[in-house]
């Protein structure tokens, strides 16, 4: 932003100080209060002191928008989200913004992990409308619960003039505004009628699949695309067991080099081990900092196909690395595990609780060990953040013996005690966790650890994954239906096809290892129950009500993230699930095969489905 700039925006703002006082008057006198102390989402919580009288989101709101002729302000983020934090610092604790958004908008935070089917709804929303989309997610609605508007993280001043924008519409051409959110939600909602070609068989989709992968590889780092790096871990599980589809090398190349980088490089963490959710550069250099439990189940199941396809024990480690830190760190107070570690410390600073300064290194463990930490983490060179420098994989114990000339042994043992020393030193830094306990999260988890306990011959994995299955049926199932997560004795967030469908997932998968006469009970309950709260006539639903208008069937739904739910479900469903249920899932995959022909690369998890019929 330019001078003159900022000497506009004072003018403004000046002005508006004044315009403030006047529209207050003459705004409704409707009054909330800020409704999320104490609440037990502690993303929720941490906005309880802001000035805005934030409401949690409750399908009544509509009505009462609809009473108070005020457009609905949703803003959805999670507790790990740096940009959340920021947009909480600069926006929702300014006094005159929280003024204006209290007087004419009903403002109400969403837990994007509790309520995943609105936040998934109005993410889907914002990324056809403006063909990206983030957390801070800020969307308005009518009163009647159509979107309007939405963006991501804005400096205080565009927010403060959208929200200036909007308000003046609202008061001047309300019709307007209402007509032209019905017409843009009736266009993105609208079945476009297929093209009247022949529908792929699976065969030609898993090929189209892995054409497109190789189009969109990054030769040189690994990953998809040029610029920041996600895992995309439904990608390569899918490419991983499709591999004999492609002729030639090409795809093992690009699943070699990219696991090869995310287990090496700022990805992962390398001294407490896990994974961040993903980084900002295409060299998988710089991450952004949480940590998510659904990363770390994803990815360790992940490392282990690799081992199985490549032969490559280093997989192995990294797979075993990544589970037992979850284990040690990720535990959570109900006994299952907890949703993430937070992106920046308790001061708000990003990363911060991971890197490491010259003369920090150079106190803690002398001027010898300071140089075998240099190599063993590539802690040289100028830092790639101004906090210090990330620890990545630098040489290995045989090269740093060589240099020292002393025995691979010795090397060995002085490099695990610098190693303790430094996680000592770096757990007395402040990790703010979110402390929720989710029934899909969980879930995952339980298929990783089931499918390690197998591969690695290590029963501990599978004695955890048998804990944590009794205690999610003890603590999320209630009376035949699944809760998302639990506080005392009460619900907390709205259960959805997901969670359904990572747990029955998970439990198949530890049924097959360590068989279990309830827990097969209660796997056949849930299949049952998933198929007749998701799965109708138009496709699949997200949630068994929707929370807003517009928010339809769908005959596919797309991996993320985190896969497709129908597509797990559909698999779990053809090995275990009743004759009825076994019919409706080879319906469910036959009516989506039409829906992936144009972009097989998003609906990786139907395509390696064994049960797929082929040619």
């Amino acid at each position: 932003m330019t001078n003159s700039d900022y000497g506009s925006y004072s003018s403004l703002r000046c002005g508006f100080v004044a315009a403030l006082v006047m529209l207050l008057l003459c705004a409704p006198a409707f009054a909330y209060e800020n409704q999320l102390a104490g609440h037990a989402s502690p993303y929720l919580a941490m906005h309880a002191e802001d000035p805005v009288a934030w409401q949690d989101w409750d399908p009544a709101i509509l009505e009462r928008a609809q009473k108070e002729g005020r457009l609905i302000f949703i803003s959805s983020g999670y507790f790990s989200c740096h940009w959340c934090h920021v947009m909480q610092r600069e926006s929702y604790r300014d006094s005159e913004i929280a003024a204006l958004l209290n007087a004419h908008f009903i403002p109400v935070k969403v837990d994007r992990e509790l309520d995943p089917a609105l936040d998934g709804y109005l993410i889907d929303y914002l990324e056809r409308t403006q063909g990206q989309a983030g957390w801070p997610l800020n969307i308005f609605l009518t009163p009647q619960g159509y979107p309007l508007i939405g963006a991501t993280y804005l400096p205080p001043e565009r927010f403060e003039a959208l929200l200036l924008r909007l308000q003046s519409g609202w008061e001047n051409q309300p019709d307007r505004m209402r007509n032209l959110a019905r017409r843009v939600l009736l266009e993105l909602t609208m079945d476009k009628p297929l093209r009247d070609m022949p529908v792929p068989t699976i065969d030609q989709l898993r090929r189209r699949l892995v054409n497109q992968a190789l189009a969109v590889g990054d030769v040189m780092e690994g990953g998809f695309g040029d610029q920041n790096k996600f895992p995309m871990t439904p990608q390569l599980e899918s490419l991983l067991r499709l591999r004999s589809v492609s002729a030639g090398g090409d795809i093992d190349y690009l699943l070699t080099l990219t696991l090869d980088q995310m287990a090496a490089q700022g990805l992962r963490d390398q001294l407490g081990g896990g994974f961040f959710r993903y980084t900002v550069d295409p060299s998988w250099q710089v991450p952004h900092f949480e940590k998510m439990l659904y990363t770390q189940a994803q990815l360790a199941r992940l490392y282990l196909t690799a081992a199985q396809a490549y032969g490559r024990p280093v997989y192995l480690d990294v797979a075993r690395d990544t589970l037992d830190f979850v284990l040690r760190e990720m535990r959570g107070p109900q006994g299952m595990f907890i949703s993430s570690f937070s992106a920046v410390d308790e001061t708000g600073d990003e990363g911060a609780y991971y890197l490491w300064r010259g003369d920090e290194l150079q106190s803690l463990l002398g001027d010898a060990d300071t140089l075998i930490a240099q190599w063993r983490w590539a802690l040289t060179g100028p830092p790639l953040l101004d906090g210090g420098w990330l620890p990545r994989q630098g040489e290995s114990a045989a090269q740093i013996a060589i240099a020292l000339e002393q025995e691979e042994g010795v090397v060995r043992q002085r490099m695990q005690a610098i190693r303790e020393k430094l996680l000592q030193r770096r757990s007395q830094r402040s990790l703010p966790a979110d402390t929720k306990e989710l029934a899909g999260w969980n879930g995952l988890l339980l298929g990783a650890l089931a499918v390690a306990g197998e591969q690695l011959d290590e029963p501990v994995y599978l004695d955890e994954a048998t804990r944590l299955a009794g205690t999610i049926k003890e603590r999320l199932w209630q009376d035949g239906d699944l809760w998302r997560a639990r506080a005392d004795e009460q619900p907390v967030g709205r259960s959805g096809l997901t969670d359904y469908a990572y747990l029955a997932d998970g439990l198949w998968r530890l049924l097959q290892v360590r068989p279990d006469d309830d827990l097969r009970q209660w796997l056949d309950q849930l299949v049952e129950t998933a198929w007749g709260k998701f799965y109708g006539a138009r496709g699949w639903r997200s949630t068994e009500t929707a929370p807003l208008p517009g928010m339809g069937a769908e005959k596919a739904v797309r991996d993320g993230a985190l896969p497709a739910g129908p597509a797990l479900l559909i698999e779990t469903s053809l090995d275990v699930g009743s004759e009825e249920v076994k019919e409706k899932a080879r319906k469910a995959l036959k009516e989506a095969l039409p829906h992936l022909a144009a972009e097989p690369l998003w609906f990786p998890s139907y395509l390696m489905l064994e049960a797929a019929p082929s040619e």
